[in-house]
């Protein structure tokens, strides 16, 4: 028997806006999305994917090998077939529907990451409504690398504070992040130097604001690894987030013990 569901909520966005005209491709990251999902079942829980038009994500080229897996071609390949084949990656639903069933039946929240929260998931008004769902009940609410961003949903005018980080009015977003359930959590995303490395050497290219920045104006406080792409956890109440495609062993550890302490204190 199932110990509770948990929601994965994956972005649709296959395009980035970047800095010098245009959009670079993007998506969500294979070992992100899975080495979570796949920990949760182990666990003895249910998970349920939802993105906002209700069709599966698109994995970035970048993330589909075994590099993200340590090197093991095993555990890529297994990563691939679940993806590729379990019901539970392959039934996706709409967050709205999601909403209209009701959030009470599920037991956490994981957002897994890649470049594509950064386009739909942090201006999604869905998503805001079940950020806040699980912040009021304190639930676990998970986030991976670049899917921090996302508790920017949360925000009340969300696809107005994303459009001032893309205008650099950084006053403007500051105030438009009033009120929002995270400020003063201790919290992790992908770092700026990071960044900076894959704007180098991946998108040849800038993007318009880093998540370090924009998370720290909507009042979130930032700790994030010095050393690049070596793990990186912060848990903080109901908060999880990891900064990195490294993190994600490490955050779907700290996910499972979370929802774990749920049940006996339940």
């Amino acid at each position: 028997m199932s110990k509770g569901k948990v929601l994965i909520v994956g972005s649709n966005a296959t395009r980035m806006e970047v800095r010098n005209g245009g959009s670079a491709p993007t998506g969500q990251y294979l070992n992100e999305t899975v080495v979570p999902a796949m920990a949760l079942v182990a666990a003895g829980y249910e998970v349920v994917l939802a993105t906002p038009n209700g069709e599966k994500p698109h994995i970035d080229p970048a993330s589909d090998g075994p590099g993200h897996f340590g090197g093991d071609q095993a555990a890529y390949e297994r990563a691939r077939v679940y993806f590729d084949t379990d019901p539970a990656m392959n039934q996706p639903r709409t967050l709205r529907s999601v909403i209209g069933e009701g959030l009470d039946s599920y037991a956490g929240v994981f957002v897994p990451g890649g470049h594509a929260p950064v386009v739909d998931l942090m201006q999604d008004a869905d998503l805001g409504v079940i950020l806040r769902h699980f912040h009021q009940t304190g639930k676990p609410t998970a986030l991976l690398c670049h899917g921090p961003i996302a508790v920017a949903a949360a925000i009340d005018d969300a696809k107005a504070f994303r459009a001032a980080l893309m205008d650099g009015d950084t006053a403007k977003a500051a105030q438009l992040a009033q009120g929002w359930p995270y400020a003063g959590y201790n919290m992790t995303v992908f770092s700026n130097s990071e960044e900076k490395i894959v704007e180098d050497n991946a998108l040849h290219d800038k993007l318009y604001f880093y998540m370090v920045d924009a998370l720290t104006l909507a009042g979130g406080k930032l700790i994030t690894n010095p050393v690049d792409f070596a793990p990186n956890v912060i848990v903080d109440r109901e908060l999880i987030t990891g900064q990195n495609p490294k993190s994600d062993h490490p955050l779907a550890a700290e996910l499972v013990a979370a929802l774990d302490r749920s049940l006996v204190a339940a």
